[in-house]
């Protein structure tokens, strides 16, 4: 038993290996960004938690970058982090949010961990117009009835803001758990969203800076995925991986 989970923790770092060199130079970026930010403001629960989270949710979406399966665990550990970032701020979707990637990136990824490398990499499709429809009508949707019920059930301050990051993000979940590339269609407008949403927060005093500059690294590393992620075709070539038809 013990050779077994010596194993498989060699296996999970070695998962930290062999990404693009442009995704290590982002996570350094971002880790200097919120090392600045947390020794630059009084030193709290939120900003502790905060710095934890961030640094650990870099490392996932990287991770997904690269299609790795070290992310199933970096995603849940994160998600804890700012599931109580989330509730301090009163951003009660982002609760959500993060319950969301966990049940389609983070659980899905931990039961076929082994497998999940190949079989991503080896099946990434992409969408039709059907698939774009469907989509942007499920992102649309979920926006207003989470955004009108959030606001009426609780007090949170930012109904709108946090329904659009929430819908945005929900549906670049599902997108991801089924293999479309065009998830990152989603990360993109998910990460601006999510900074306008902690930049209004922070400004508000309800957060740290940190979440603001956390989803400024996610629109960068979804910027940076197109161009070398296994995702996309540019990526693949490099890998010597199969062209997305």
């Amino acid at each position: 038993m013990q050779t077994k989970q010596k194993n498989y923790f060699s296996w999970l770092i070695q998962q930290l290996k062999g990404w693009p060199q442009q995704n290590y130079y982002l996570f350094w970026f971002a880790f200097g960004c919120q090392i600045m930010t947390l020794v630059d403001h009084p030193l709290t629960a939120v900003s502790v938690v905060t710095f934890i989270g961030t640094t650990l949710g870099v490392l996932c979406v990287l991770a997904i970058n690269a299609t790795k399966a070290v992310n199933g665990w970096l995603g849940l550990f994160s998600a804890a982090c700012f599931i109580y970032v989330g509730f301090s701020a009163k951003n009660y979707l982002s609760i959500f949010e993060q319950v969301a990637y966990v049940l389609t990136l983070d659980l899905p990824v931990l039961l076929s961990v082994r497998t999940w490398n190949e079989e991503t990499k080896n099946n990434v499709k992409k969408f039709r117009k059907q698939e774009w429809l469907l989509a942007l009508l499920f992102t649309v949707t979920v926006w207003l009835l989470s955004a009108y019920f959030i606001g009426q059930l609780t007090n949170d301050p930012r109904p709108l803001y946090d329904g659009l990051a929430f819908a945005v993000s929900l549906t670049g979940g599902i997108v991801c758990f089924l293999r479309y590339n065009n998830q990152y269609f989603w990360w993109l407008f998910s990460g601006i969203a999510q900074l306008v949403l902690w930049a209004i927060t922070y400004h508000q005093g309800d957060a740290s800076l940190g979440m603001a500059i956390n989803s400024s690294i996610y629109v960068i590393n979804d910027i940076l995925a197109f161009t070398v992620s296994p995702w996309f075709n540019a990526g693949r070539k490099r890998l010597g991986l199969k062209k997305i038809q």
